[in-house]
């Protein structure tokens, strides 16, 4: 008689703990929302007015007591307006003299061909023998010259 009690125990916690497992694995996942969809005009760069100036004022030089970090010179060189903020104008302003000499029709867009054009003359400056093929010593002469540093570390 006990092993049958014992069996119909064993029994029930078994068809419980199936029936539990059942239905943990029966109930659907959480749906996760999607974000909502943004603004075109939040996507897109501003674009510079007509009488813009190329590039802002220089960067006010900090006070020479104060012994500044590599990082920190570095977010000074890019916070142009010293809202001790870099916003995505900022960051970009020094690269807006290579994108102008890039973008010949001025249009502020930068097209494939464009970039090809701009690629193909260096490599026609490269190819020194006219062979279409670059050496390894005409590929050297495609990287950009380096320029030279100042003694100080400003």
């Amino acid at each position: 008689m006990r092993k049958l009690l014992a069996g119909a125990g064993i029994s029930l916690v078994a068809s419980s703990l199936g029936y539990w497992m059942w239905q943990v694995w029966a109930t659907p996942d959480p749906i996760i929302p999607l974000p909502p969809p943004q603004e075109p005009a939040a996507l897109e760069l501003p674009v510079a007015g007509a009488g813009a100036p190329a590039f802002g004022a220089p960067p006010p030089e900090p006070p020479a007591a104060a012994k500044l970090s590599r990082e920190e010179v570095r977010f000074n060189r890019y916070d142009r307006n010293r809202d001790e903020l870099v916003s995505r104008i900022e960051m970009m302003s020094s690269r807006t003299k290579d994108f102008k000499k890039l973008d010949r029709d001025g249009n502020n867009l930068l097209s494939f061909e464009e970039w090809a054009a701009a690629t193909g003359e260096r490599f026609a400056r490269a190819d020194s023998n006219r062979d279409s093929l670059l050496t390894r010593k005409e590929f050297l002469s495609t990287r950009p010259k380096r320029v030279a540093k100042p003694n100080c570390r400003c």
